[in-house]
């Protein structure tokens, strides 16, 4: 009797969904003192246009998740923009900062909710996005090497990074 509880517990759990989880590594505060230190940050609101929205999707291939776009000007001219994208099934919530031409400064995860791949967060592989500019190379595989258990979630945030570029010269670059 008490093998076949264990047995039935066992195959209960095995089809159990996996639960996720949620990881704060930092607050949209400290992302903008990490990323920008010493710099005053000015929220900027813009709310995209059906027309920039197409602009931004004919350009980088992504649909913005929402049409009100976080970001922020620093007082020498560079940008804090915070967004996200979907992992495999939850939210990451991502941070871009843009030097004064629109080049990637860093790139810093602040909110992982899935169970696995994690390692997008690895200072080694989002380095690898510094430098990038609207109209570079940004595909998985190719210019970002992907992280084996992390798929989706590389992918997502590559493309991500990318239609952030783009939405940096279609609708912040000159404001």
């Amino acid at each position: 009797m008490k093998s076949s509880i264990r047995f039935a517990t066992l195959a209960l759990l095995a089809t159990a969904p996996a639960v996720a989880h949620a990881t704060v590594y930092l607050t949209l505060e400290q992302a903008q003192g990490q990323m920008l230190p010493g710099q005053h940050l000015t929220p900027i609101t813009i709310t995209l246009t059906d027309a920039q929205i197409g602009a931004i999707v004919k350009d980088s291939g992504e649909k913005p998740l929402s049409r009100d776009l976080k970001a922020w000007k620093a007082t020498d001219g560079s940008w804090f923009i915070l967004d996200q994208v979907v992992g495999k099934h939850e939210f990451i919530t991502y941070a871009v900062a843009l030097d004064h031409a629109g080049a990637v400064k860093d790139i810093e995860i602040l909110d992982y909710r899935e169970t696995f791949g994690g390692q997008v967060r690895e200072a080694g592989w989002r380095s690898q996005f510094n430098g990038k500019r609207h109209g570079d190379s940004l595909k998985l595989g190719k210019d970002i090497r992907n992280i084996s258990g992390a798929t989706l979630s590389s992918k997502h945030v590559t493309d991500g990074v990318r239609r952030l570029l783009s939405t940096y010269a279609i609708a912040l670059a000159g404001k």
